[in-house]
């Protein structure tokens, strides 16, 4: 009795480790550097809160109002992104593999759409292009107007959709 006790407290404590962990490791997506310079740390970019990219091989970056403004010159897709969206999940780590092959003119912004990392900037995107359910790709131009929509995929049917 006293084995299977100390089996459930063991398990106990690791579901909980392991839910700390991806907690901990969420937060650490979006950080506040020294100088209190907001930053996007996806795929290792740095962007502040005015948005100058440090790093502008990298294609695929995470949502912040810099990064957005920064961008009007490249054909922009919204990627609305839940973190509990098992079509989301795969299509980010999809992206994150074959970033070389976004096109130098497109830059793919992941937007947080319904979950725990959702700001009010995010939702007030949704709602300007009428998204309403994750995995939902939007491509705007310049003047954030809308320029095509699609639902679901990867890196081919973001190369097969944007225009």
């Amino acid at each position: 009795m006293k084995n299977i006790n100390v089996a459930i407290i063991v398990v106990l404590a690791l579901v909980f480790l392991g839910v700390g962990a991806l907690l901990i490791t969420r937060k650490s997506m979006s950080s506040v550097t020294d100088d209190n310079r907001a930053t996007s740390t996806m795929e290792g970019v740095e962007v502040d809160e005015v948005g100058n990219i440090d790093t502008v091989s990298d294609r695929y970056l995470e949502y912040m109002p810099g990064i957005f403004a920064s961008t009007k010159s490249t054909r922009r897709v919204l990627f609305f992104y839940a973190n509990w969206c098992p079509i989301c999940v795969p299509a980010d780590e999809n992206f994150r593999a074959n970033i070389d092959k976004i096109p130098s003119d497109v830059t793919l912004i992941r937007v947080n759409y319904n979950d725990s990392d959702t700001d009010d900037a995010e939702k007030s995107l949704a709602r300007k292009y009428g998204v309403t359910y994750q995995h939902t790709f939007v491509q705007i131009d310049g003047d954030d107007k809308v320029v095509t929509i699609w639902n679901g995929g990867q890196i081919g049917e973001l190369l097969t959709n944007i225009k």
